[in-house]
């Protein structure tokens, strides 16, 4: 266990940032499955641009990386055009 109230902080920090980066990234997991299952083209286009202002946002705040942020655009906005 850490020895000094610097470290302590260190800790507690780490765990609040760590919950509130898994929270954000599970939703955004969870947004993408949901626009991936909508077969209408409206419904989708309406969808895309909140789920891609969520991946923007993780690739912001170094949760996901840049190029997997940018793979999962492409590929959304592919499968959107698509339908």
């Amino acid at each position: 266990m850490a020895n000094h109230k610097s470290a302590l902080k260190r800790i507690r920090n780490s765990e609040t940032k760590r919950l509130r980066n898994k929270f954000q990234h599970k939703t955004t997991r969870n947004a993408i499955k949901a626009l991936r299952e909508i077969e209408k083209k409206a419904d989708a286009e309406k969808q895309l641009n909140s789920v891609l202002a969520m991946v923007d946002k993780l690739a912001k705040k170094s949760i996901i990386h840049n190029n997997k942020a940018a793979n999962l655009k492409s590929k959304l906005t592919k499968h959107v055009a698509a339908l």
